[in-house]
C-alpha cells in the first residue's frame, strides 16, 4: 500500500507471529533485492486498541510512528484504533480518503528529544541555508524549517547530516516548507529512509509549526512530491488530524 507514494509492505501477524529483525526489515525493504517499500509495517494483536503496528525504516530500523502508515492500516483493517510507539491513533474512513488522529505535539527538548536543553521554538543551530528550525514530537522527532522555496534545498546532500547530527541523540526527520495562499509546500528527508514522496507525520509536524508560529491556520493543505493532506490542529495542544488517500496496491505471501 501506499500513502501519496510513501510506501509499505504490511505483514499480518494478528493470527501468528511474525518474527522480525534488522536485517529481516532490510532485506524486504530493499528495492532491488526484496520487495521494495519505504518502510516496513507488522499488523499485531493489542490489548490497548484494535491493532497494534510496528513500523522498520528502510534502513532496519524500528521506529514509533507513521501518519501515512496509519492510514493504510484503518483503510486495510477497518481498526478505529491503533496501537503505536509514539501513542494511540485513532482513524476512520472519510469518503474517499482516511483519517487520522494523532495525539497532541510535544514541544519540550526533552520530548523531541533533543541532546541539551535548547529552544525549540527556534533552535540556535544551522546546516548550511538551513538554520533556526522549531523542533518537535509528533510521535516521532521532527525540525521544521520555513524557506522561500524547498525545492532548491539540496535535502540529498544537506538531509543526512542534520538526520545523524549529535544533537538528536534519536536521530531526525527533517521538514523544508513554504507558506502561501494555496497552503504548505514541503519536502522531507525521513530518518533512516531518505527523501520520500511524502511524509504523513512530517506534514503533520509542519502544519503545527506553521500554525504556531502563525503562519497558517487550521485546516490547512500539506503538498508533497505525492500528493497533498489535509491537517488540523487546535493550539496549542490539540490532536493532529490529518486525512488523505491510502491507496492499495497488491498482496502477496514470502516465506521469511
Amino acid at each position: 500500500m501506499h500513502g501519496l507514494g510513501n510506501d509499505f509492505v504490511i505483514l499480518d501477524g494478528r493470527a501468528e507471529p511474525v518474527a522480525i529483525d534488522e536485517a529481516t526489515a532490510r532485506r524486504l525493504c530493499d528495492r532491488h533485492l526484496g520487495i521494495g517499500c519505504d518502510q516496513l509495517i507488522l499488523i499485531e494483536p493489542s490489548d490497548r486498541a484494535d491493532v497494534r503496528m510496528r513500523i522498520w525504516n528502510a534502513d532496519g530500523g524500528e521506529v514509533q510512528s507513521c501518519g501515512n502508515a496509519s492510514r493504510c492500516v484503518v483503510a486495510l483493517t477497518g481498526a478505529e484504533t491503533i496501537e503505536t510507539g509514539g501513542g494511540i491513533v485513532a482513524g476512520k474512513s472519510a469518503g474517499d480518503e482516511t483519517e487520522v488522529t494523532l495525539p497532541a505535539p510535544k514541544f519540550g527538548w526533552e520530548d523531541v528529544p533533543l541532546a541539551y536543553p535548547m529552544d525549540t521554538a527556534a533552535l540556535p543551530l544551522a546546516w548550511g541555508p538551513l538554520k533556526r528550525p522549531m523542533a518537535l514530537s509528533v510521535g516521532n522527532p521532527h525540525l521544521v524549517f520555513f524557506v522561500d522555496d524547498p525545492a532548491a534545498i539540496p535535502l540529498d546532500d544537506i538531509g543526512p547530516a542534520i538526520e545523524h547530527d549529535p544533537a538528536f541523540p534519536e536521530r531526525v526527520n527533517v521538514n523544508v516548507a513554504s507558506v502561501g495562499a494555496d497552503g504548505i509546500t514541503l519536502r522531507t528527508w525521513e530518518r533512516g529512509a531518505g527523501l520520500t514522496r511524502a511524509c504523513g507525520t512530517g506534514a503533520c509536524a509542519t502544519a503545527v509549526a506553521a500554525i504556531a508560529s502563525k503562519r497558517a491556520s487550521s485546516p490547512v493543505r500539506v503538498t508533497m512530491p505525492g500528493g497533498t493532506l489535509t491537517i488540523a490542529w487546535t493550539a496549542p495542544d490539540g490532536d493532529i488530524a490529518m486525512r488523505g488517500a491510502a491507496t492499495y496496491v497488491f498482496k502477496g505471501e514470502i516465506a521469511l
